[in-house]
């Protein structure tokens, strides 16, 4: 055998073993990703998602942090919300496993039930130890309230559009909400906003935790229309929106951060005229 043969069946040899190894850690990575989420109750989602949503929005109590928040405005006019948290770890091999949970804004302005979610994948790449992120998405469209309301998977870039939401306060954040995309994201890692993007992320309902909350099997789309009445345990979180959505705005300086044709965001204290131009 010449020395070309041996080294083509060496490397042969090396790839199916290597084919192996991605396919086994792949699969043990997106089953410790289930076992991260399976224990979670609603009650505790509901806990971990007024936390989360108390980070992104501006505090009542100092008016100031508006401008390194969610606007009011897109608060305001959100449909609904989905907020949740993903953690990524791994060596070499990376894997996220994430939960959370959907409310959808019912005709007079209060708050669905919430619904249940989940969301997880296996990668490849250098990552070593571990990150968590937090996850706030603005829910523009009653479409897209509708794609989490249909009982299936809600793939980010596909089953609905979506690009990186406006900061801050003033007049640019009004031209951003002229013609918003079906979605706005927001992430957060180590307190700080993090400009993530969720791109072909796959959110999908847990009806293991709605029937286990609400004692039957009641579909997302029942707990988002209303028809299941908002829980004690949500109160929080219901709370944490209405403050925020009644923050006097009228004595802060106008400063924003709009996103661009891309998704990144630029700094928008600069001055727009009336066409946003």
């Amino acid at each position: 055998m010449s020395m070309l043969d041996k080294f083509r069946k060496g490397a042969q040899k090396a790839s199916i073993q290597a084919s192996a190894f991605i396919r086994e850690s792949g699969n043990k990575v997106a089953n410790e990703g289930r076992d991260f989420v399976q224990g979670f109750s609603l009650p505790g989602e509901a806990e971990k998602a007024a936390k989360i949503l108390t980070s992104f929005l501006a505090d009542p109590d100092h008016p100031e942090s508006a401008l390194n928040s969610i606007p009011k405005a897109v608060l305001q006019r959100a449909r609904g919300l989905a907020i949740f948290q993903v953690l990524k770890a791994g060596f070499v091999f990376s894997g996220k496993a994430g939960s959370g949970l959907v409310i959808a804004r019912m005709p007079d302005g209060s708050w669905s039930a919430p619904s249940c979610i989940v969301t997880g994948g296996v990668g490849w790449g250098l990552q070593i130890g571990a990150d968590v992120t937090d996850f706030v998405i603005v829910l523009n469209t009653e479409e897209a309230v509708k794609a989490f309301s249909m009982g299936g998977n809600v793939t980010i870039g596909g089953t609905i559009g979506a690009t990186a939401g406006p900061i801050g306060t003033g007049g640019s954040v009004q031209t951003a909400l002229a013609h918003p995309a079906p979605v706005f994201s927001y992430s957060k890692s180590k307190g700080l906003f993090a400009g993530l993007s969720l791109e072909g992320t796959v959110l999908i309902e847990r009806k293991d935790a709605n029937r286990d909350f609400y004692g039957s099997p009641v579909p997302a789309k029942d707990i988002l229309s209303g028809r299941v009445p908002p829980p004690e345990v949500a109160s929080r979180l219901y709370e944490v929106i209405e403050a925020a959505e009644g923050l006097d705005e009228s004595d802060l300086p106008e400063s924003a951060y709009v996103p661009t044709a891309t998704g990144e965001h630029i700094p928008a204290n600069t001055v727009f005229d009336a066409e946003g131009h």
